[in-house]
C-alpha cells in the first residue's frame, strides 16, 4: 500500500510539474509574437526567465519561443481572455486565460463557477490594481529593500513569501525596475503583470477553505495562466 501511495505521489508531482510547463510555454508563444529575441522584447525574456525558474527543458523553452515567433508550421494562435466574478462567500475573482478555443474555455468557466457567480467584463476588476510584481531576494548582506525601490523606480513595496520582498510597479516599468534590481543588491526570482485586490476580504476558516477549493479547481484547468482572488493572507 505504501509503495502505491508514492506511485500515485510521483505521478500526481509529475501531472502538477506538466501542467505548470503547459502554462509556461503558452506564456512564451504568445510573447513570442512581438519577435524570438529576448533581447529585444521584455514580455519573452521574462517569461523565459520564468520558464527557466522553473526548470523547463531547454528544447521544450526553444520549440515554444519558435511556435510564438511563427517560424514553425504547426503555431497555434492563443488568444487572451479574462473572465470575472465571485467565489463563494462573494469573494471578488479574476481567471486569466491563454487558448485557442474561446468557445471551450467559456464553457468551462461556467461550469467552474457554478459554485460562485461568473460575471460579466468590469464586474469586480474595478476592485484590483493592475500593476507589475517583482519578487526578489537580497543577494548582498545589508540590502535595504526600502533604497532598492527608490534607486530602481518600484511604486511601493511589500515582504514576500520565504525572505523576499515583492516589489510593485506601473506596468510599463515592470521590465526597467527588473533590471535595475541587481544593482540595488537583489535578485529578482519573478517578475509578471497581474492584479491585486484594493479590499481583501478577510473569512472565516471554514469559508477559507471553501474559496480555495474553488480556487483550486479554476486554476487546474488547462486554459488557465492566473487567478487572482480579493482574499486577505
Amino acid at each position: 500500500m505504501g509503495a502505491q501511495w508514492k506511485a500515485k505521489g510521483r505521478e500526481a508531482a509529475a501531472n502538477a510539474k506538466g501542467r505548470i510547463f503547459t502554462k509556461l510555454a503558452r506564456e512564451i508563444m504568445v510573447a513570442a509574437r512581438n519577435g524570438a529575441d529576448p533581447g529585444m522584447n521584455p514580455r519573452l525574456r521574462l517569461a523565459i526567465e520564468q520558464a527557466k525558474k522553473a526548470s523547463m527543458p531547454k528544447d521544450t523553452l526553444e520549440r515554444a519561443i519558435k511556435k510564438g515567433a511563427g517560424l514553425l508550421d504547426e503555431g497555434l494562435n492563443y488568444e487572451k481572455v479574462a473572465y470575472e466574478g465571485f467565489a463563494p462567500h462573494r469573494v471578488p475573482v479574476i481567471v486569466e486565460c491563454l487558448t485557442e478555443n474561446v468557445n471551450r474555455t467559456i464553457s468551462s468557466m461556467r461550469v467552474l463557477f457554478r459554485k460562485g457567480q461568473l460575471g460579466s467584463a468590469g464586474a469586480v476588476s474595478w476592485d484590483f490594481d493592475y500593476l507589475g510584481m517583482i519578487e526578489a531576494t537580497p543577494d548582498t548582506p545589508g540590502a535595504d529593500a526600502d533604497l532598492a525601490a527608490i534607486e530602481a523606480g518600484a511604486q511601493d513595496l511589500e515582504p514576500g513569501e520565504e525572505g523576499a520582498t515583492l516589489f510593485l510597479t506601473d506596468p510599463v516599468d515592470m521590465d526597467a525596475v527588473a533590471r535595475a534590481l541587481p544593482a540595488q543588491g537583489f535578485i529578482v526570482q519573478s517578475a509578471r503583470l497581474g492584479y491585486r485586490p484594493k479590499n481583501p476580504l478577510t473569512l472565516g476558516e471554514a469559508e477559507r477553505a471553501e474559496v480555495e477549493a474553488f480556487l483550486d479547481a479554476i486554476d487546474a484547468d488547462d486554459d488557465v495562466q492566473h487567478v487572482y482572488a480579493a482574499l486577505a493572507d
